[in-house]
């Protein structure tokens, strides 16, 4: 696994480990800041919503880079799909691809569904990953297929509705944060949301119906302490 520095804490008045459990709660369940802060305040630990948001909008995106960078390269076979999003009432598109076993490998929120929208993503994915599948699987939209031509032409794709639920099926999660936070309110703020979300989210949500309950409870475990390695709250007192 490749090692990865945990983010500064400095002059925060907050222990690391109180900051990172914010962000984790935020990110992991369909909560507001505002329901964060209540729990935190049942815990014993007084701080503000605003206080939690503004670690979600510092910490969210590095905790999420820390993550991605430990996982394993990402399988050969890439399942992309687009769905509508609700951005402060006027209709969006979120990108998403994901892999053979359903990790996801990247998002982004544009107005259009074209090619131009299309090619872009696929740089992005590239970009990201620093690698190139051997397949691309899609729905039918003819812009993939333009795009594909255009960036990845070497690369086999296969454009067929029902070959691409594993696409369609990773949006779940979001489409359960995108009801509990009432929409978006700008494609900037969903970029940035989706963004640590799709980083971090998954990685709390290991194949369950794969393992067993003996097995599920390892994994958790050494998920968390992955967590702790990269929020840097390894070794520190469960302020939880």
């Amino acid at each position: 696994m490749m090692s990865s520095v945990p983010p500064s804490y400095r002059g925060h008045r907050y222990p690391a480990e109180v900051i990172s459990h914010c962000v984790w709660l935020y990110f992991r369940f369909p909560l507001s800041f505002r329901e964060v802060e209540e729990l935190m305040l049942e815990r014993g630990v007084v701080v503000s919503y605003e206080t939690i948001r503004r670690w979600c909008l510092k910490f969210g995106q590095s905790y999420a880079n820390s993550l991605r960078r430990r996982r394993p390269r990402p399988g050969d076979k890439w399942h992309l799909d687009e769905v509508f999003v609700k951005i402060n009432g006027e209709l969006k598109y979120l990108w998403r691809a994901v892999d053979q076993d359903g990790n996801v490998l990247d998002i982004l929120v544009q107005n259009r569904r074209d090619t131009a929208a299309a090619r872009r993503f696929f740089k992005k994915l590239m970009k990201g990953t620093r690698s190139l599948p051997r397949v691309v699987v899609t729905d039918k939209l003819r812009s993939y297929g333009a795009a594909h031509r255009q960036v990845m032409p070497s690369v086999e794709h296969r454009s067929h509705k029902g070959l691409n639920n594993r696409a369609e099926n990773s949006h779940q999660p979001t489409r359960q944060r995108e009801r509990a936070m009432k929409g978006f309110r700008s494609v900037g703020g969903a970029q940035r949301f989706l963004a640590a979300f799709s980083g971090i989210s998954p990685h709390f949500r290991p194949r369950r119906h794969l393992l067993t309950a003996t097995e599920h409870r390892t994994e958790m475990i050494t998920r968390f302490t992955i967590w702790d390695h990269i929020t840097g709250t390894a070794g520190l007192p469960n302020a939880a």
